[in-house]
């Protein structure tokens, strides 16, 4: 198996002092931690719309806007109840740990609270007077 390694050598090794310099130089970027896609703008908004009119014509996009629309309301339902059923599997298996947890506390309970077992061959009686013996010796 492959171990990442971090050690002050490699250029994406954290060092947290490098976050608190204020020497007016931003800190280096860790490698892959670059952003994919920059802000978009309105001039940039503006040229990619005026290349998918182009593409695919004045009466198509209209109709390819309200369908990427339904694609994005129906992902972003379906991502919802994925979350939802999630939380509550969750929810229900915390639940049957508490309830098993609870059932053990009172199964403890109830075995420290019962009365030591009766030893074979003897009654269950208290003894008598007659059955004890006397320790006093008299004199």
């Amino acid at each position: 198996m492959y171990t990442l390694a971090l050690t002050p050598s490699r250029l994406d090794f954290y060092n947290p002092e490098n976050d608190l310099q204020t020497s007016g130089r931003p800190a280096p970027e860790p490698a892959g931690a670059r952003i994919m896609f920059p802000n978009i703008g309105i001039p940039e908004l503006i040229i990619i719309l005026g290349i998918a009119l182009i593409v695919f014509g004045p009466r198509k996009l209209p109709e390819l806007g309200r369908s990427l629309g339904r694609s994005l309301g129906e992902f972003r339902k379906a991502s919802n109840e994925l979350k939802h059923t999630l939380e509550e599997e969750v929810r229900i298996e915390e639940q049957r740990d508490q309830r098993a947890k609870m059932q053990a506390e009172q199964a403890s309970a109830v075995a420290a609270a019962t009365p030591a077992p009766i030893e074979p061959g003897s009654t269950g009686a208290l003894p008598t007077e007659e059955s004890t013996v006397s320790r006093t010796t008299a004199g």
